[in-house]
């Protein structure tokens, strides 16, 4: 899927369309990255399916911006950008050829504060590179996610669930629905991968706020 098949159709949103958008662009323009892999990306099992369960979080920090995200179990140790909305209101995607930076809805909640965080990452690179989330696929529950801030705290996430959706059954009020709690969502393309369209699905990572340094 092209950029231009989904993003003319959105303005300036409000919250509920914001939902709608970005999950356009985890839907889409993630994928746009998507390069000639020889190996597919990792995908999770079924055992890391999310569980309908309540997990204890810690309290949410007042909002600062993200600068850098650090994911141990999968090496991941990369600067993070603000995804804005371009002149005709609709989502940026992680610039293309910084493939090793992760983004972050800039005008949503931030990665710590009370709400759904949403951070997008690519797989890929046009020549087949590993992107900055190429490994998202084998993270397990349980695994941290480090996010330092500019007020010099770092939000700790664990891992509960890592889920591939297909492209056009992407569960975006799951995804992008927030419980009040401070939580966490990373994207990035997965699944089958078709030359000249791209990678047919979405992984998702869901983490709660557990600890603050």
């Amino acid at each position: 899927m092209a950029l231009r098949d989904f993003t003319s159709a959105f303005r300036r949103p409000s919250f509920p369309a914001v939902l709608l958008l970005i999950c356009a662009v985890a839907a889409g323009a993630v994928l746009l990255l998507g390069g000639e892999q020889n190996e597919k990306p990792p995908r999770p099992s079924a055992a890391q399916a999310l569980l309908p369960s309540v997990h204890p979080t810690t309290r949410g920090l007042p909002p600062a911006d993200p600068v850098r995200i650090r994911i141990a179990a999968i090496g991941v140790d990369a600067p993070m950008t603000p995804l804005g909305l371009d002149a005709a209101g609709t989502l940026q995607t992680p610039p293309r050829d910084k493939a090793d930076v992760a983004g972050w809805y800039g005008d949503g909640t931030t990665p710590g504060s009370a709400g759904t965080a949403i951070v997008a990452g690519h797989v890929d690179t046009p020549t087949g590179a590993p992107g900055v989330f190429y490994n998202l696929g084998a993270l397990t529950k349980g695994a941290t996610i480090e996010i330092s801030r500019v007020d010099r705290k770092t939000a700790v996430f664990t891992v509960r669930a890592v889920e591939l959706y297909e492209r056009e059954k992407f569960p975006s009020k799951k995804v992008y629905g927030s419980t009040g709690r401070p939580e966490l969502r990373l994207i990035t393309c997965g699944g089958d991968y078709v030359k000249g369209t791209g990678y047919l699905g979405n992984i998702v990572v869901y983490a709660a706020l557990t600890a603050v340094t």
